[in-house]
């Protein structure tokens, strides 16, 4: 009795198993009935003449075989045939001849050993579906937040478990170089990539990935997860320093000032997830020459040279203001090459090292801020790199009207006769 509890309540048993494992019901009772069939194959040498009945409301399994009735004395093969008389001494009296006769199967009368076969059976096929689920919910996932509790530290990796109890692997080289894990610390980061050699999930994690600053902003400003605001370019060294440029769709919302926040309190949060690595937001432009210009604050450049077929920018610069552009260990210039997509060389303006140059944004008195903005567009930032550059160019360059060019230099040229 206790074994044929034990096979017919196979169902129950697993049903239970699927909640945690997040098999839905259908595929687990379409399982359990390929397990049953497999057993029996062995058993039989196939399944042809069985049915096998499912019955998820009880959470029970019915076995039937289906044989030929044949005379008496003319059984030649008892796993498909039956005697008349066997067959009407099992409840069917009146079949005959020909006919098929269906005999209830009780499964545990075949043995412990089928029993234990059919649990073997079914336990492989539901770590296969198992294992199947995960790599089909987390492959769709890459690039997404997700959070997990430290379970196991190692060298080189370490262990979180999701709130499913899923494995989420974060490698050595994917943590920040100052992060510090202990076990049943909540850690967040980004699905970096799901692999599934021979069958086997394994999901990479990742906190160093430029996707993970995307998704910190997303979470922290309502203006980029409602698409107000698109990230259009991220650069980073991870634990160091990120540059990030902003644009917006709605002209009344500054998107620098939006991901900061009031008194920084937006961006604050996302620096300390970055064990303080410092963000530079700025806006995006498609203006390459403003862009890198942007890029490289805080350094004021006085002028660039672009090559936009070899993505190359010759960037000139006050003495002054060279290591800002580069920064601290080149810091800051790369982060703005990564930006801009170019490579950028910073040299010393050698024309102005020693003479007093004036900044186009002192003028702002004199000229409108929308002709100083188109000027400094074409990578002209101080008064003395205007002056330098050709009057053809500067009409060409910037668009604006041949007086307007000329009342520009006159007023620059003034400036430095007094």
């Amino acid at each position: 009795m206790a074994k044929r509890e034990e096979a017919v309540n196979m169902t129950a048993q697993f049903a239970e198993f699927k909640e945690l494992k997040d098999i839905d019901k259908t595929t687990l009772i379409s399982v359990l009935e390929e397990s049953f069939r497999s057993v029996l194959s062995k058993m039989f040498g196939n399944d042809d003449n069985f049915d096998v009945i499912v019955n998820p409301d009880k959470g029970d399994c019915e076995i039937y075989q289906n044989l030929e009735v044949v005379n008496d004395g003319e059984v030649e093969n008892p796993n498909k045939q039956i005697s008349l008389s066997e067959a009407q001494a099992d409840d069917d009296p009146d079949c005959e001849v020909g006919e098929e006769h269906t005999r209830k199967i009780d499964f545990a009368k075949f043995g412990r050993r089928a029993i234990l076969n059919l649990r073997q059976t079914l336990a492989s096929k539901i770590l296969e579906l198992q294992k199947e689920a995960i790599y089909n919910k987390f492959r769709g996932l890459e690039g997404q937040l997700v959070a997990g509790e430290v379970y196991q530290v190692w060298k080189r990796e370490v262990l979180l478990l999701d709130e499913d109890k899923n494995e989420l692997l974060l490698p050595k080289d994917q943590q920040i170089p100052t992060d510090i894990y202990r076990k049943g610390d909540i850690v967040r980061a980004v699905i970096e990539k799901v692999d599934n050699e021979n069958n086997n999930p394994k999901v990479i994690v990742s906190r160093t990935s430029e996707n993970f600053l995307r998704r910190l902003f997303e979470q922290e400003v309502p203006e980029i997860h409602d698409g107000l605001i698109v990230i259009r370019a991220v650069a980073r060294i991870p634990g160091e320093r990120a540059k990030i440029a902003v644009e917006s769709y709605d002209d009344r919302i500054d998107p620098v000032g939006a991901c900061v926040g009031v008194k920084g309190a937006r961006i604050h949060g996302i620096v300390r997830e970055l064990r303080n690595e410092n963000i530079d937001v700025i806006n995006y432009t498609t203006n390459a020459q403003l862009l890198i210009q942007r890029a490289l604050s805080p350094a004021k450049i006085s002028s660039l040279r672009l090559d936009t077929e070899n993505k190359h920018a010759e960037v000139f610069l006050r003495p002054e203001e060279v290591s800002l552009a580069i920064g601290k260990g080149g810091l800051n210039i790369k982060l703005a090459s990564i930006l801009t997509g170019y490579s950028i060389d910073v040299y010393r303006d050698v024309e102005t090292e020693g003479e007093e140059d004036i900044y186009l944004d002192e003028f702002k008195d004199e000229f409108d801020e929308w002709i100083i903005e188109a000027v400094k567009n074409v990578g002209l930032a101080t008064a003395k790199s205007v002056l330098r550059t050709p009057r053809e160019d500067l009409i060409e360059k910037t668009d604006l009207e041949e007086d307007t060019i000329d009342h520009l230099l006159e007023v620059l040229r003034a400036e430095f006769e007094d």
